[in-house]
């Protein structure tokens, strides 16, 4: 078999190695298009200029070109349509993308076929000072969150409980949208949209009724027509707050509660039309009132996700992308890892700001990981950086490190997580509560 040529936007190192280890890859060539510090990190996205030097590579590379993929949110989610149609390879259509990623329009398309499954929802401008009295207009009252329409993580969203709240957010929306707003419009401006879509650009909010519960994810593709969910992982916040403790998989969840997200996952994507790529969908489960609400669509697998799947499952995710990338139906493995249980532990603060003095060194990080086998330690600050300053933080703490374990049950890995975190050392100065 003749070598194929695989090309990743915004490829690291620690992809690459992960890449390198898919069913198939001895007869894959991984190449890197568009520089990692451009996509990650950062919070300024020049989209018209990043797509013009990814055609300009891609155009000067004198083999077939076989497959063009990312494992990343806005912007590379949002690119990798416009570029695979530019050279002919595998990717789902951009409209069927944007009914998942503008989040009006996702949740318009959804209420059609699943309305007893999503919140009230509207969408505002941030900049209308009669925003709030158009948002009660609609329905919504307080208690309601609010996020951008096109929304990257957790960042810029906030729950509402009073009109001062409400002030405050919509300050820090019309402060920060401007940097996901101007280049998601670059993209609108490529799609054929409804009327009511178009003028809501991607300089507006939504307002959504409060939905909470057991959240997870439920990651799947679609290949040839054919839904198909693989996987499902808990995600796990800190007590009364809404930031992420952990990402837990599989899933603890009830059988048949994951059954119903499972068909209601094949019967929202197959009505969106997404087709050839992979996916995934947040839901909640309210255990009081036995009901499932549908959170959000992204398109493209959790690259959080992907050190749990490669420790249960025995690979990487990212399989399904490379392989539905090459016309494959993907060939993911179950259960075939070196431990039966996995998470991603986010290890926080929550300050309102502060300067960092002391980070753990490589030497203790390196110590850590042995004494704990299987163990991915990444530490996400430097000394002298201010916490403010991290991209894609959410609006209630700061992510330190971000620490990958397995074990063989549920117990064993929070206890040795427990364990690490009182052994990882970090010092503030400065420090605003």
């Amino acid at each position: 078999m003749s070598v194929r040529n695989v090309f990743v936007v915004g490829l690291d190192e620690h992809n690459r190695k992960r890449l390198e280890h898919l069913r198939g890859a001895e007869n894959y060539q991984f190449h890197g298009v568009i520089e990692p510090t451009e996509v990650y990190d950062t919070e300024i996205f020049p989209i018209e200029d990043m797509l013009a030097r990814a055609e300009t590579q891609l155009k000067e590379f004198s083999e077939p070109i076989d497959a063009i993929v990312g494992y990343m949110d806005f912007p590379v989610s949002t690119m990798l349509p416009l570029l695979c149609e530019r050279f002919g390879t595998r990717s789902t259509s951009l409209e069927s993308l944007l009914k998942c990623e503008h989040k009006y329009w996702s949740r318009l398309v959804q209420r059609e076929v699943i309305a007893e499954y999503i919140p009230r929802f509207t969408a505002f401008d941030p900049f209308d000072v009669q925003a709030l009295q158009h948002i009660g207009e609609a329905g919504l009252y307080f208690p309601f969150f609010v996020k951008p329409i096109k929304s990257s993580g957790s960042r810029l969203g906030f729950r509402i409980e009073s009109p001062e709240d409400f002030s405050y957010a919509v300050a820090r929306l019309c402060e920060g949208i401007g940097t996901i707003s101007e280049p998601f419009n670059y993209v609108l401006e490529h799609a054929n949209l409804p009327d009511g879509v178009r003028s809501v650009d991607g300089g507006h909010c939504m307002a959504e009724e409060i939905i909470g519960g057991w959240q997870c994810t439920v990651e799947g593709y679609v290949f040839q027509g054919d839904v198909v969910p693989y996987g499902i992982v808990d995600s796990i916040r800190y007590p009364q707050v809404l930031s992420f403790f952990s990402y837990r998989y599989p899933s603890r969840l009830p059988s048949s509660i994951q059954t119903r997200m499972q068909e209601l996952t094949r019967q929202v994507m197959a009505h969106i039309g997404y087709d050839n790529a992979a996916f995934n969908i947040e839901y909640f489960w309210d255990e009081v009132q036995d009901r499932i609400w549908l959170l959000e669509i992204n398109t493209r697998i959790a690259q959080s996700h992907c050190d749990l799947f490669e420790k249960v499952d025995g690979v990487s995710h990212q399989q399904v992308t490379v392989d539905l990338a090459l016309g494959q139906l993907p060939d993911m493995p179950y259960r075939q890892g070196a431990f039966k249980v996995a998470a991603k532990f986010f290890y926080r603060v929550f300050f309102v700001d502060a300067t960092v003095s002391k980070v753990p060194s490589i030497e203790e990080i390196e110590t850590l990981q042995r004494a704990f086998p299987g163990t991915f330690i990444a530490v996400q600050v430097d000394v002298g950086t201010r916490l403010s300053s991290l991209p894609e933080q959410d609006s209630y703490s700061f992510a330190l490190a971000y620490v990958w374990m397995g074990a063989d049950d549920d117990v064993a890995l929070e206890e040795n997580y427990a364990r690490l975190a009182e052994q990882l050392h970090f010092e503030f100065d400065d420090i605003v509560g």
